[in-house]
C-alpha cells in the first residue's frame, strides 16, 4: 500500500500495532502457569491448544493395569479440557499401528503411547514428527527412532532387583533387608522373563538375575533346568497360557523325578497365574507352592498372595504414571519443557530419551494393607 500525503495510513498502522500489543498482554495475563512436576496437575489448558486432541494408545485390555492406566490418563486430560482419543489394540501390532495413524490424521497434538512392540511404530513416529506432534512413551519405551520426545516409567531395573530380592527373602536366603542369611539350605528355582519385544522385560530380567547371581555362584541357588538366559525364559506378549505351557514342560523335564522346586522368578502377575495353574495341575498343593514372585499388584494376584499361593508382587502406582504423562502433555501444549529426572539411562537405540521415573514397592502378605489399601489403590472389598 502507498501512504497518502496526510499520514492516514501511518495512523492506521499505529492503531493496529497498539491493539495487537494490548491483545498480546491480555492473552499473556490469561495464560495459566503451574508448579509440581513441570506443571500444574489441576486447572485447564490455555492458549491456542485449549481443547486440543490428545491420542492415548494402550496395548491391551487383557491386563487390568492397562485399563486402569487408560482410564486414569483419559480422565485427567479431560479434566484439563482436552479431547481424548483412547484406543486399546488387543495386543495386535497392526491394530495399534492403524490406531496411531488415525490419531495423527485426526489432528492429535500429543501422542501418549504404551506400545505392544516398542520398535514397530517407526513410520508413525516419523509421521507424527512431520506433523509437529510430540510423543510421550508410556511405561514401555519406544525404540529405534529419534522422534520420541519423553518417557515416563518406573525404575525398571529396580523392579527386577526387587523381584530377585523378594524371591531370596521368601526362600529364606536373605532377610527382610535383603542381606544374605548364613547357613541357609540351598534352593532350586526356575526363572521366567517377559516379552522379548518389550524393552522393559530385559531391565526386569537383568535386575533380578544380577541380584540372584551371587547366590547362584556360591551354590545357594540352582536353576534346575539350567535355563538361565533371557531368550530361554522369555514369555511372548506376557501371555499366561504361554507361561503355563513352559512351566508344564519344566515340571515334566526336570521335576517329575522328585527334585523339589523351591521358587519361581516371575516378572508379571499374569505369568504367575499361569505358573500356579501348571503347578496345581501337576499335583502341587495350593498351600504348599514354591515361592513365586510377580509384578503389577493385579487384584487376582493380590488375592492369591493373601491366600498364601503367590508370595509377592511389585506394586507400581500407575496413578503416578498417568498423572505425570498428563503433566508432560499439558506442559508441551503450553510451551513449557516437561520436567525429567533421568536423562542418561533410557537409550532407545537412536537417542537417550528424557525420562521421568518413579520407584516400585515390594508387596507381600505382610504389607499389602499398608501399601495397597491405605493408599487408596484398592478397597478391602476389591480384594475379597
Amino acid at each position: 500500500m502507498t501512504p497518502d500525503t496526510n499520514g492516514t495510513t501511518v495512523k492506521k498502522k499505529l492503531l493496529v500495532g497498539i491493539v495487537a500489543v494490548g491483545m498480546a498482554f491480555s492473552l499473556a495475563a490469561c495464560s495459566g502457569g503451574g508448579g509440581g512436576r513441570g506443571g500444574d496437575a489441576g486447572g485447564s489448558s490455555s492458549g491456542d491448544n485449549a481443547g486440543a486432541l490428545i491420542g492415548v494408545a494402550m496395548p491391551t485390555k487383557v491386563s487390568e493395569r492397562w485399563i486402569k492406566d487408560g482410564d486414569a490418563v483419559k480422565s485427567a486430560l479431560e479434566d484439563k479440557g482436552y479431547k481424548v482419543d483412547l484406543e486399546y489394540a488387543d495386543n495386535k501390532i497392526p491394530q495399534q499401528v492403524q490406531q496411531i495413524s488415525n490419531m495423527i490424521t485426526k489432528g492429535a497434538k500429543v501422542l501418549i503411547v504404551a506400545s505392544i512392540d516398542g520398535g514397530s511404530l517407526s513410520d508413525q513416529l516419523d509421521s507424527a514428527a512431520k506433523a509437529g506432534i510430540k510423543v510421550i512413551s508410556y511405561d514401555r519405551l519406544l525404540t529405534g527412532n529419534e522422534n520420541v520426545d519423553y518417557y515416563v516409567s518406573f525404575d525398571n531395573y529396580k523392579v527386577g532387583v526387587d523381584q530377585g530380592t523378594s524371591l531370596l527373602t521368601g526362600l529364606g536366603l536373605a532377610d527382610a533387608d535383603g542381606k544374605k542369611v548364613d547357613g541357609a539350605s540351598p534352593k532350586t528355582i526356575e526363572v521366567f522373563a517377559g516379552s522379548s519385544d518389550d524393552n522393559n522385560a530385559t531391565f526386569f530380567f537383568n535386575g533380578a538375575m544380577d541380584t540372584l547371581k551371587p547366590y547362584i555362584e556360591d551354590g545357594s541357588l540352582t536353576i534346575g533346568s539350567g535355563q538361565d538366559q533371557f531368550t530361554q525364559a522369555a514369555t511372548q506378549q506376557w501371555d499366561p497360557a504361554t507361561a503355563k505351557a513352559r512351566m508344564q514342560n519344566l515340571i515334566a523335564s526336570t521335576y517329575s523325578g522328585g527334585t523339589k522346586l523351591d521358587g519361581v522368578l516371575s516378572p508379571y502377575d499374569g505369568i504367575s497365574i499361569g505358573i500356579i495353574s501348571a503347578l496345581e495341575g501337576a499335583g502341587y498343593s495350593s498351600d504348599a507352592l514354591p515361592v513365586i514372585t510377580g509384578q503389577d499388584a493385579e487384584a487376582a494376584s493380590v488375592k492369591s498372595i493373601i491366600e498364601g499361593q503367590q508370595y509377592s508382587t511389585i506394586y507400581k502406582d500407575t496413578r503416578q504414571l498417568a498423572d505425570q504423562s498428563v503433566v508432560m502433555a499439558d506442559d508441551i501444549l503450553n510451551g513449557k519443557t516437561p520436567e525429567t529426572n533421568d536423562d542418561k539411562t533410557y537409550d532407545n537405540g537412536v537417542k537417550v530419551v528424557p525420562t521421568y521415573l518413579f520407584q516400585p514397592t515390594i508387596v507381600t502378605k505382610d504389607n499389602y494393607k499398608e501399601v495397597l489399601i491405605d493408599s487408596g489403590y484398592y478397597t478391602e472389598a476389591d480384594l475379597k
